[in-house]
Protein backbone atom coordinates (compact mmCIF):
# COMPACT_ATOMS: atom_id res chain seq x y z
CA UNK A 1 0.00 0.00 0.00
CA UNK A 2 0.74 3.14 -1.01
CA UNK A 3 0.89 6.36 1.26
CA UNK A 4 -1.61 7.85 -1.34
CA UNK A 5 -3.76 4.89 -0.35
CA UNK A 6 -3.20 5.83 3.34
CA UNK A 7 -5.96 7.83 4.85
CA UNK A 8 -4.97 10.56 7.13
CA UNK A 9 -5.35 9.55 10.69
CA UNK A 10 -4.99 5.88 9.96
CA UNK A 11 -3.78 4.02 13.11
CA UNK A 12 -1.50 0.50 12.79
CA UNK A 13 0.55 -1.14 14.79
CA UNK A 14 4.19 -1.41 14.26
CA UNK A 15 6.85 -3.61 16.51
CA UNK A 16 4.33 -3.12 19.19
CA UNK A 17 3.79 0.12 19.64
CA UNK A 18 0.32 2.44 17.78
CA UNK A 19 1.40 4.72 15.40
CA UNK A 20 -0.99 7.22 13.60
CA UNK A 21 -0.68 8.35 10.23
CA UNK A 22 -0.53 12.11 9.33
CA UNK A 23 0.79 13.67 5.90
CA UNK A 24 3.48 10.85 5.09
CA UNK A 25 4.82 9.90 8.87
CA UNK A 26 3.68 7.31 10.54
CA UNK A 27 3.61 9.41 14.23
CA UNK A 28 3.82 7.04 17.95
CA UNK A 29 0.23 7.81 19.06
CA UNK A 30 -0.83 8.31 22.56
CA UNK A 31 -4.25 7.61 24.54
CA UNK A 32 -6.46 10.64 24.53
CA UNK A 33 -7.84 10.80 27.83
CA UNK A 34 -11.02 11.41 28.64
CA UNK A 35 -12.76 14.83 27.86
CA UNK A 36 -13.78 16.49 31.10
CA UNK A 37 -12.66 19.99 32.59
CA UNK A 38 -9.74 18.38 34.87
CA UNK A 39 -8.27 16.13 31.74
CA UNK A 40 -8.22 19.77 30.40
CA UNK A 41 -6.95 21.55 33.11
CA UNK A 42 -3.84 19.02 33.26
CA UNK A 43 -3.16 19.66 29.34
CA UNK A 44 -3.54 23.47 29.91
CA UNK A 45 -0.97 23.27 32.90
CA UNK A 46 1.48 21.01 30.86
CA UNK A 47 0.66 23.35 27.79
CA UNK A 48 1.48 26.56 29.97
CA UNK A 49 5.07 24.43 30.95
CA UNK A 50 5.94 23.96 27.89
CA UNK A 51 5.31 27.71 26.73
CA UNK A 52 7.26 29.06 28.67
CA UNK A 53 10.40 26.68 28.36
CA UNK A 54 10.43 27.24 24.89
CA UNK A 55 9.89 31.64 24.61
CA UNK A 56 12.51 33.87 25.71
CA UNK A 57 13.15 34.64 28.97
CA UNK A 58 10.96 37.15 31.32
CA UNK A 59 7.80 36.30 30.12
CA UNK A 60 6.26 34.21 32.97
CA UNK A 61 4.68 36.98 34.62
CA UNK A 62 1.87 35.80 37.43
CA UNK A 63 -1.50 36.27 36.51
CA UNK A 64 -1.72 38.01 39.37
CA UNK A 65 -0.07 40.87 37.85
CA UNK A 66 -2.23 41.32 34.77
CA UNK A 67 -3.31 44.48 35.49
CA UNK A 68 -0.29 46.05 35.79
CA UNK A 69 1.28 44.08 32.44
CA UNK A 70 -1.87 46.04 30.62
CA UNK A 71 -0.80 48.87 32.10
CA UNK A 72 3.05 49.26 31.73
CA UNK A 73 2.04 48.11 27.82
CA UNK A 74 -0.20 50.87 27.12
CA UNK A 75 1.97 53.31 28.24
CA UNK A 76 5.09 52.02 26.64
CA UNK A 77 6.46 54.44 23.37
CA UNK A 78 9.30 52.88 22.60
CA UNK A 79 8.42 49.82 19.98
CA UNK A 80 11.34 47.65 20.73
CA UNK A 81 10.23 47.72 24.42
CA UNK A 82 6.70 47.58 23.83
CA UNK A 83 7.22 43.94 22.42
CA UNK A 84 8.83 42.91 25.15
CA UNK A 85 6.38 44.14 26.97
CA UNK A 86 3.38 43.10 24.84
CA UNK A 87 5.15 39.67 25.48
CA UNK A 88 5.23 39.56 29.08
CA UNK A 89 1.22 40.75 29.05
CA UNK A 90 0.99 37.66 27.23
CA UNK A 91 2.35 35.80 30.12
CA UNK A 92 0.18 37.47 32.37
CA UNK A 93 -2.98 36.59 30.68
CA UNK A 94 -2.06 33.22 29.88
CA UNK A 95 -1.15 32.43 33.38
CA UNK A 96 -4.59 34.34 34.52
CA UNK A 97 -6.41 31.92 32.24
CA UNK A 98 -4.86 29.43 34.00
CA UNK A 99 -5.62 30.29 37.31
CA UNK A 100 -9.22 30.60 36.98
CA UNK A 101 -9.37 27.44 34.58
CA UNK A 102 -8.27 25.81 37.92
CA UNK A 103 -10.67 27.12 40.39
CA UNK A 104 -13.64 25.99 37.86
CA UNK A 105 -12.04 22.73 37.94
CA UNK A 106 -11.89 22.80 41.89
CA UNK A 107 -15.65 23.87 41.92
CA UNK A 108 -16.33 21.15 39.62
CA UNK A 109 -14.62 18.58 42.45
CA UNK A 110 -16.92 20.02 44.88
CA UNK A 111 -19.94 19.01 43.20
CA UNK A 112 -20.55 22.45 41.23
CA UNK A 113 -22.08 22.07 37.96
CA UNK A 114 -19.84 24.33 35.29
CA UNK A 115 -21.70 25.00 32.20
CA UNK A 116 -19.90 25.93 28.83
CA UNK A 117 -21.63 29.76 28.94
CA UNK A 118 -20.42 30.20 32.56
CA UNK A 119 -18.69 33.61 32.62
CA UNK A 120 -15.95 32.53 34.26
CA UNK A 121 -15.25 30.20 31.10
CA UNK A 122 -15.50 32.96 28.87
CA UNK A 123 -13.32 35.18 30.37
CA UNK A 124 -10.39 32.41 30.25
CA UNK A 125 -11.13 31.87 26.78
CA UNK A 126 -10.63 35.63 26.16
CA UNK A 127 -7.57 35.58 28.07
CA UNK A 128 -6.30 32.90 25.84
CA UNK A 129 -7.23 34.71 22.97
CA UNK A 130 -5.62 37.66 23.37
CA UNK A 131 -2.37 36.02 24.64
CA UNK A 132 -2.69 34.25 21.32
CA UNK A 133 -2.73 37.49 19.34
CA UNK A 134 -0.01 39.08 21.88
CA UNK A 135 2.19 36.32 21.13
CA UNK A 136 2.69 37.13 17.65
CA UNK A 137 5.51 39.45 19.32
CA UNK A 138 7.40 36.85 20.86
CA UNK A 139 10.40 35.09 19.67
CA UNK A 140 12.20 31.70 20.49
CA UNK A 141 14.49 31.46 22.85
CA UNK A 142 16.99 30.55 20.22
CA UNK A 143 16.08 34.37 19.36
CA UNK A 144 15.13 32.70 16.25
CA UNK A 145 11.33 33.57 14.54
CA UNK A 146 8.21 33.24 17.59
CA UNK A 147 6.14 29.90 17.19
CA UNK A 148 2.82 30.92 17.46
CA UNK A 149 1.23 27.41 17.48
CA UNK A 150 2.62 27.24 21.28
CA UNK A 151 0.50 30.10 22.17
CA UNK A 152 -2.22 29.05 20.53
CA UNK A 153 -2.27 25.27 21.54
CA UNK A 154 -3.90 26.00 25.03
CA UNK A 155 -6.62 27.63 23.60
CA UNK A 156 -7.36 25.08 21.03
CA UNK A 157 -7.13 22.53 24.38
CA UNK A 158 -9.54 24.81 25.85
CA UNK A 159 -12.34 25.39 22.87
CA UNK A 160 -12.28 21.97 21.53
CA UNK A 161 -12.55 18.42 22.37
CA UNK A 162 -9.53 16.98 23.41
CA UNK A 163 -9.59 14.12 20.66
CA UNK A 164 -9.37 16.97 18.22
CA UNK A 165 -6.62 18.51 20.00
CA UNK A 166 -4.71 15.64 19.63
CA UNK A 167 -5.06 15.56 16.02
CA UNK A 168 -4.07 18.66 15.16
CA UNK A 169 -0.67 17.92 17.39
CA UNK A 170 0.19 14.87 15.41
CA UNK A 171 -0.42 17.32 12.12
CA UNK A 172 1.99 19.71 13.90
CA UNK A 173 4.43 16.68 14.54
CA UNK A 174 3.85 15.51 10.93
CA UNK A 175 5.12 19.30 9.51
CA UNK A 176 7.97 19.19 11.94
CA UNK A 177 9.33 15.80 10.56
CA UNK A 178 9.12 17.57 7.03
CA UNK A 179 11.16 20.63 8.04
CA UNK A 180 13.71 18.16 9.69
CA UNK A 181 13.98 16.12 6.73
CA UNK A 182 14.20 18.71 4.52
CA UNK A 183 17.33 20.29 6.70
CA UNK A 184 18.80 16.84 6.83
CA UNK A 185 18.44 16.60 2.59
CA UNK A 186 20.17 20.06 2.69
CA UNK A 187 22.69 19.66 5.13
CA UNK A 188 23.87 16.24 3.45
CA UNK A 189 24.19 17.87 -0.54
CA UNK A 190 26.02 20.78 1.19
CA UNK A 191 28.54 18.83 3.06
CA UNK A 192 28.81 16.55 -0.08
CA UNK A 193 30.89 19.15 -2.02
CA UNK A 194 33.81 19.26 0.76
CA UNK A 195 35.63 16.17 0.84
CA UNK A 196 36.49 16.85 4.41
CA UNK A 197 33.06 16.59 5.43
CA UNK A 198 31.67 13.47 3.23
CA UNK A 199 32.41 11.46 6.19
CA UNK A 200 29.60 13.18 8.22
CA UNK A 201 27.07 11.67 6.28
CA UNK A 202 26.29 8.66 8.08
CA UNK A 203 26.26 11.31 11.21
CA UNK A 204 23.40 13.55 9.82
CA UNK A 205 21.38 10.64 9.20
CA UNK A 206 21.38 9.76 12.15
CA UNK A 207 20.89 13.32 13.55
CA UNK A 208 17.89 13.55 11.94
CA UNK A 209 16.53 10.55 13.01
CA UNK A 210 17.14 10.73 16.20
CA UNK A 211 15.26 14.52 16.20
CA UNK A 212 12.43 12.83 14.77
CA UNK A 213 12.21 10.50 17.50
CA UNK A 214 12.29 13.29 19.98
CA UNK A 215 9.77 15.32 18.37
CA UNK A 216 7.50 12.44 18.71
CA UNK A 217 7.80 11.26 22.00
CA UNK A 218 6.53 13.20 25.03
CA UNK A 219 8.17 13.36 28.20
CA UNK A 220 6.20 11.22 29.61
CA UNK A 221 6.62 8.46 27.33
CA UNK A 222 9.15 5.39 29.25
CA UNK A 223 11.27 5.90 26.25
CA UNK A 224 12.25 9.50 27.10
CA UNK A 225 15.75 8.59 28.49
CA UNK A 226 16.70 6.59 25.49
CA UNK A 227 15.11 8.87 22.85
CA UNK A 228 16.56 12.21 24.73
CA UNK A 229 19.83 10.94 25.67
CA UNK A 230 20.00 9.25 21.98
CA UNK A 231 19.63 12.66 20.21
CA UNK A 232 21.84 14.83 22.51
CA UNK A 233 24.61 12.86 21.48
CA UNK A 234 23.81 12.33 17.63
CA UNK A 235 23.50 16.31 18.22
CA UNK A 236 27.10 16.34 20.22
CA UNK A 237 28.87 14.16 17.55
CA UNK A 238 27.46 16.29 14.40
CA UNK A 239 28.79 19.49 16.17
CA UNK A 240 32.04 18.25 17.42
CA UNK A 241 32.72 16.92 14.01
CA UNK A 242 36.30 18.46 13.10
CA UNK A 243 38.16 17.98 10.17
CA UNK A 244 40.86 17.10 9.60
CA UNK A 245 43.68 20.39 9.58
CA UNK A 246 43.89 22.32 6.46
CA UNK A 247 45.96 25.48 6.02
CA UNK A 248 44.74 28.59 4.01
CA UNK A 249 41.58 28.46 1.71
CA UNK A 250 40.54 25.26 2.78
CA UNK A 251 40.63 25.95 5.93
CA UNK A 252 38.46 28.98 5.57
CA UNK A 253 35.76 26.83 3.42
CA UNK A 254 36.12 24.16 6.81
CA UNK A 255 35.26 26.62 8.99
CA UNK A 256 32.26 28.00 7.24
CA UNK A 257 31.04 23.88 6.56
CA UNK A 258 31.36 23.63 10.43
CA UNK A 259 29.38 27.06 11.80
CA UNK A 260 26.77 25.71 9.26
CA UNK A 261 26.49 22.56 10.46
CA UNK A 262 26.71 23.67 14.28
CA UNK A 263 23.67 25.94 13.33
CA UNK A 264 21.75 23.48 11.19
CA UNK A 265 21.64 21.08 14.62
CA UNK A 266 20.91 24.15 16.87
CA UNK A 267 17.78 24.81 14.44
CA UNK A 268 16.73 21.14 14.01
CA UNK A 269 16.80 21.18 18.09
CA UNK A 270 14.36 23.65 18.67
CA UNK A 271 11.53 21.97 16.18
CA UNK A 272 12.20 18.55 17.84
CA UNK A 273 11.82 20.24 21.59
CA UNK A 274 9.11 22.19 21.11
CA UNK A 275 7.62 19.71 18.25
CA UNK A 276 6.39 22.48 15.64
CA UNK A 277 7.77 23.44 12.58
CA UNK A 278 9.72 27.06 12.01
CA UNK A 279 9.11 27.50 8.58
CA UNK A 280 10.44 30.89 8.27
CA UNK A 281 14.27 29.66 9.81
CA UNK A 282 13.90 26.79 7.88
CA UNK A 283 13.37 28.40 4.77
CA UNK A 284 16.28 30.64 5.33
CA UNK A 285 18.40 27.94 6.52
CA UNK A 286 18.08 26.05 3.04
CA UNK A 287 18.52 28.89 1.21
CA UNK A 288 22.07 29.46 2.94
CA UNK A 289 23.13 26.07 2.42
CA UNK A 290 21.88 26.61 -1.45
CA UNK A 291 24.13 29.31 -1.46
CA UNK A 292 27.35 27.91 0.30
CA UNK A 293 26.65 24.42 -1.73
CA UNK A 294 26.90 26.93 -4.85
CA UNK A 295 29.33 29.22 -4.45
CA UNK A 296 31.99 26.40 -3.27
CA UNK A 297 30.85 24.37 -6.20
CA UNK A 298 31.94 27.30 -7.90
CA UNK A 299 35.28 28.34 -6.44
CA UNK A 300 35.90 24.57 -6.57
CA UNK A 301 35.32 24.30 -10.31
CA UNK A 302 37.06 26.97 -11.28
CA UNK A 303 40.49 25.88 -9.30
CA UNK A 304 43.41 25.23 -11.54
CA UNK A 305 45.03 22.47 -8.46
CA UNK A 306 42.78 19.59 -7.84
CA UNK A 307 41.53 19.73 -4.32
CA UNK A 308 42.72 23.57 -3.63
CA UNK A 309 39.73 25.93 -3.34
CA UNK A 310 39.95 29.39 -2.98
CA UNK A 311 39.34 31.41 -0.32
CA UNK A 312 35.57 31.74 0.59
CA UNK A 313 33.27 34.84 0.23
CA UNK A 314 31.63 35.80 3.63
CA UNK A 315 27.93 34.53 3.18
CA UNK A 316 25.64 37.22 4.89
Amino acid sequence: MTDVEITQGEERMFEGRLRVYYDGYWIKAYAVPADTLLAKKRLIDALTRRLFNHVEYGLNVPGARLAEARRSFLDEADQAKKRVKGGMLAGALFNRATDIFTKLVELQACGVEIQPDNALMRQCGEHLQESLALGQMVLHRSGEEGIDELWGEPFKAFAFPIEEFYRSRYVKIALTMRAIDSIGDALRATIAVLPAFTCLLPVVDEFVHKAKLKSETLRTDPDVFEVWSSFVVASETLCGFQPTATAGAEAAWCAQFSELLHDGAVLVSSMARARVPMPKSTRAFLDRCESLRQLAKAKKDSTPRPGALTSPARLP
